[in-house]
């Protein structure tokens, strides 16, 4: 293992043990971490050599193959990552990076559905399956999904035992290990119990009898696998074909607009934003500000189509 490699391993390990770092996030840093190595390493540089001078030529590097902005502000959060971590164990006497001001995000803002539209999906979904087990199921997904606004992660990484009994708050992990309790609404719960009342017990030597035999015994949607549980790919094709059943164009329903609705139509109810943020698991309150936007966005539009004086006065601006 080269030098490079083997740091970029220790400070993972780190991540992962001490700072809780999500499986995805850490895949995150080692890709950024082993592109910067491989860019050093064509000028016969290691990471040992990193400057002030060298990130910042690198960034420009990526900007000129085409990253977009968002990328090349991950990239720089990898590095500075590494870098403070490098500094704390007496890797190196400084951190190159402390200083780098980058690219920054473009804050669009989030897709959303209306509720007209989640009430078509949610209404199609205990149609989509061959046997009733399967229908059970998609209902359940989406219904848990929108009532909730779990990351579609958190949704089929769900264990089975802490959501039995007719629970009325479900204990989610999230990000970083983190949790959270989350309420469910009635339509929720009864169709959680249609669910668990099939997937409790199957027909002797069916599919689902054998998943629930091995490692999908844990899961609430177990599956074949070697995580024993749905993947999030299958989820993200259920919901093609439960929004085409609906009318919708897929393209524009994911796990993540429908954790987006859940977020806007709350806030468009009157939900105050730290409850919201609470419910999303979202670490940062400004994170959960973006929905401010989403919410005032569409109020403008009401009031420039539907006020009286709006073709008069419309602000141009």
């Amino acid at each position: 293992m080269s030098r490079d490699a083997a740091a970029i391993s220790a400070f993972l390990d780190a991540q992962a043990a001490e700072a809780g770092a999500a499986r995805n996030t850490l895949l995150a840093y080692g890709r950024d971490l082993g592109d910067l190595s491989g860019w050093l390493a064509r000028q016969s540089l290691t990471l040992a050599d990193l400057t002030r001078e060298r990130v910042e030529d690198y960034l420009a590097f990526c900007e000129a193959q085409g990253l977009s902005r968002a990328t090349r502000a991950r990239r720089l959060s990898s590095i500075r990552q590494f870098t403070r971590f490098a500094l704390e164990e007496g890797w190196r006497p400084d951190d190159p990076a402390i200083r780098i001001s980058g690219p920054g995000r473009t804050h669009r803002l989030p897709r959303s559905l209306s509720q007209a539209e989640i009430a078509l999906l949610l209404d199609a979904a205990p149609a989509i399956g061959r046997t009733a087990p399967d229908r059970a199921r998609s209902a359940c997904l989406v219904e848990l999904l929108y009532s909730t606004g779990m990351r579609v992660s958190e949704l089929v990484e769900l264990p089975v035992a802490g959501c039995r009994g007719d629970p009325e708050l479900l204990l989610i992990r999230g990000k970083g290990g983190r949790e959270r309790l989350v309420p469910l609404t009635r339509p929720a719960r009864t169709a959680l119990a249609a669910w668990l009342a099939h997937r409790d017990a199957p027909p002797e030597g069916s599919p689902l009898a054998r998943l629930i035999a091995g490692r999908g015994a844990r899961w609430l949607f177990p599956a074949p696998g070697k995580a024993g549980h749905m993947p999030r790919q299958a989820m993200s094709r259920l919901l093609e074909r439960i929004s085409l059943a609906a009318g919708l164009d897929p393209a524009r329903v994911t796990p993540h607009v429908i954790r987006h609705a859940f977020a806007t139509h709350l806030l468009e109810g009157g939900a105050d934003l730290r409850v919201i943020q609470t419910l999303l698991g979202h670490a940062d309150l400004g994170t959960t500000e973006i929905y401010t936007h989403v919410v005032s966005a569409r109020m403008r539009e009401l009031v420039l189509n539907h006020h009286p004086l709006a073709d008069a006065r419309t602000d141009k601006t």
